[in-house]
């Protein structure tokens, strides 16, 4: 199985965002994520699509974003227009989650569902011709530097199954991403779990300082991952 790590704007200096991005792409990085958060679905307030078009013209691989915004369909044109690749939302923030996952692909991305630790996996179930990935958040959305919640180990095997199945009776790839909490020392069994991409900001842009820097944190997460 291969791995993708995908680093989070959020835990980066805003100050200097595009040398940000481009570092963490030349240390390993197979993903941006990008985070929106609107001060309504969650308690926090981040950034739109003109951040995201001011950082596509500084690196090559995806931007990754994580919609956690209600409702959703607006945003998606303006998202892909910015240069996204990937737009995931949390189904219970879409009146049509069908439509919703249609849209994001007649615009050019792939699609995703988010859940989070409390949310029925259900929603999966009506969509899977749909999905290009799926995002399980391993804590509650809405702020960044959070502790893994362990009781979502379970439900990241409970998604990998039902991923399997599907792809097992001929269905197209569906990644599995988790975000919250991912660190060097738990990596590895969230990987064991059924995940094979992994968001990870303050254990990436925490190490900006430290000795070797990113290049470092990359070289011991894929250590980790073996």
């Amino acid at each position: 199985m291969s791995f993708r790590i995908a680093p989070s704007i959020l835990s980066a200096d805003f100050a200097r965002l595009g040398e940000e991005v481009r570092a963490v792409q030349a240390a390993g990085a197979d993903l941006i994520h990008f985070d929106v958060m609107d001060n309504h679905y969650v308690p926090n307030l981040t950034v739109g699509p003109l951040v995201c078009e001011a950082i596509r013209p500084h690196v090559t691989i995806p931007i990754d974003v994580h919609l956690m915004v209600e409702p959703v369909d607006a945003l998606i044109p303006m998202f892909a227009k910015a240069g996204a690749n990937i737009i995931t939302f949390h189904p219970e923030a879409s009146r049509h989650v069908d439509r919703t996952l249609s849209l994001i692909r007649e615009h050019g991305c792939k699609a995703g569902l988010v859940f989070n630790p409390a949310t029925s996996l259900e929603y999966m179930d009506y969509v899977m011709g749909k999905l290009d990935i799926v995002l399980m958040m391993s804590v509650n959305p809405g702020f960044g530097g959070q502790s893994f919640i362990e009781a979502v180990l379970p439900k990241i095997t409970a998604v990998k199954k039902k991923i399997d199945a599907h792809t097992a009776a001929g269905g197209q790839p569906i990644w599995l991403e988790v975000d919250g909490g991912v660190k060097v020392d738990n990596i590895r069994r969230v990987a064991d779990a059924g995940a094979d991409t992994f968001v990870a900001g303050s254990a990436v842009f925490g190490a900006r300082d430290a000795d070797g820097g990113y290049k470092t944190v990359f070289e011991k997460f894929r250590t980790a991952l073996g």
